[in-house]
């Protein structure tokens, strides 16, 4: 899978040269001050797309978190790509978390989709409905099946998935990003076992947000 062994995701690369080619002209002009914001903003990006290893927690029924970040929505909800009632769980992403996003299960994708919409702040109810979205519904071993959605934000404006339907997924892996602040949705059966509420803090890979039954 893409970034397992980078310090910085790849897909940051091409926006840290950029930045950094700015940087050196600016440096190169002697413009001081516009030379010390083009390095600022060269290393704010790098931390941005930072790609730091996680502890993944050993027990298979634990769903873990898919991204760093807040909890700002626990509710009941209908998942339309699995035509049920569901628990959803919503994670918002400012641009200082780490944005590296990671499977919550082991399992096999069934089903990706994406759908192109608008950028409102996700922290809008109508976001889930209007924003541009991307998401995949992975089965587990036992058959349990939850969907992951990524939710494109006021800011970010590329979502970036590696898995299509038919991978194989393991929990914890790295399996795709969203640039520059965003939010994600864990729908899970009503039934499982919730560890966490609103206004808690997650830590993609490693944050069990409940236990499937």
């Amino acid at each position: 899978m893409r970034n397992e062994k980078t310090l910085i995701a790849v897909e940051g690369y091409p926006f840290i040269a950029f930045a950094g080619i700015i940087t050196l002209t600016f440096a190169l002009l002697s413009w001081k001050v516009p030379a010390v914001a083009g390095l600022c903003l060269t290393l704010f990006i790098a931390y941005f797309f930072r790609n730091p290893e996680r502890v993944v927690p050993e027990d298979e029924n634990g769903v873990l978190a898919p991204a760093d970040g807040v909890i700002i929505y626990l509710g009941q909800s209908l998942e339309e790509h699995l035509d049920a009632e569901m628990t959803k769980i919503s994670i918002f992403m400012s641009v200082f978390n780490v944005h590296i996003n990671r499977s919550p299960i082991s399992g096999r994708v069934i089903e990706t989709f994406y759908n192109r919409g608008k950028f409102l702040d996700v922290r809008d109810e109508r976001a889930t409905f209007e924003n541009e979205r991307g998401g995949l519904v992975l089965e587990s071993p036992r058959g349990t099946r939850i969907a992951v959605v990524q939710v494109a934000g006021l800011i970010a404006r590329r979502i970036v998935c590696y898995l299509h339907k038919g991978d194989d997924v393991k929990r914890g892996e790295r399996y795709g990003l969203i640039r520059f602040g965003s939010r994600l949705d864990v729908y899970l059966p009503r039934d499982a076992e919730l560890r966490v509420r609103v206004g808690d803090k997650t830590v993609a890979g490693e944050t069990i947000l409940g236990y499937l039954p």
